[in-house]
């Protein structure tokens, strides 16, 4: 079974805003006035001048929990305020609490339940929520409650169920091929971010058997995209992507066999690369640490 918690006495802050000298000697000079010893530091400008830098530091701390409070205080006087940044300070033993929403097709889940077994994933699967009722068998080994909230003609209603079962008890909501459309009034309630999983053939190849259609044009490759969902349908912010190389020997089962091993892939990596708090986003962009 996935560990209970992630390591001890670790802590995360990733922080964006507008660059300039020194504020990068600034943000480790007060993790040093803290006792903390930085682990790691990966930062990111998007340009010399009038550039806004993005950085994440992965420190160690003793006690840290019960001196995060001091931390975040001196965080807030002391670098956001003067420097116009925006912050966020994790502990990395609180595992990320996920949903993950699915529908028949059981690949990118059933992965997904599987790295949280073993602890590949820094997360906490709390709950599975289904469209339909066949996945729940294959949910059940992996001891996570199955919820299946049909959606019928009034949609508004099954979300409705969703966001009760959502609020307050999760921090993400990973699509693992849940073949519905989310809408805005959704994304707007649940206050959580919402990573999706779809093949890379969009908008070249959109609609129901985009694989038959790939098959039918001849592609050389197949590939997948994971990204944040937003309002503007499969425009979100691109996390991850992969491709691979095919040719006119594959089959459509082939392709489709192919593609969903590229999905699993990427859907799993976008969603370890959220929980470890390596994505930033910048507009309809992401800076990935």
């Amino acid at each position: 079974m996935a560990a209970a918690s992630g390591p001890q006495d670790i802590g995360r802050l990733v922080v964006s805003c507008p660059d300039q000298p020194g504020i990068v000697a600034k943000l480790t000079q007060l993790l040093g006035q803290h006792g903390a010893n930085i682990v790691s530091l990966d930062q990111f400008t998007t340009g010399p001048e009038d550039g806004t830098l993005y950085q994440r530091t992965v420190f160690h701390l003793p006690g840290y929990a019960a001196r995060k409070e001091s931390l975040e205080a001196d965080i807030q006087t002391k670098l956001a305020g003067p420097l116009d940044m925006q912050w966020k300070l994790t502990d990395a033993s609180k595992r990320k609490r996920v949903a993950i929403f699915a529908s028949k097709t059981d690949h990118c889940l059933l992965d997904l339940l599987w790295r949280h077994r073993r602890g590949e994933i820094p997360m906490d699967v709390v709950m599975v929520i289904s469209n339909h009722p066949d996945l729940a068998d294959q949910a059940r080994p992996f001891d996570i409650p199955y919820f299946y909230v049909p959606v019928t003609g009034d949609k508004k209603e099954a979300e409705r169920k969703h966001l009760e079962l959502l609020n307050g008890n999760v921090d993400l909501v990973v699509l693992a091929r849940y073949m519905q459309i989310i809408s805005a009034e959704f994304l707007d309630e649940v206050e959580v971010p919402v990573i999706n999983i779809h093949h890379s053939f969009l908008p070249a190849f959109i609609g129901a058997g985009p694989y038959q259609k790939a098959k039918d044009r001849g592609v050389k490759l197949i590939g997948a995209t994971a990204h944040y969902v937003t309002k503007d349908l499969d425009e979100g912010p691109i996390i991850e992507q992969d491709v691979i190389r095919v040719s006119h020997r594959e089959s459509t089962p082939q392709l489709m066999r192919f593609g969903a091993d590229v999905e699993r892939s990427v859907l799993s990596r976008a969603v370890a690369w959220h929980c470890e708090d390596k994505v930033m986003r910048d507009g309809n962009t992401t800076i990935v640490f």
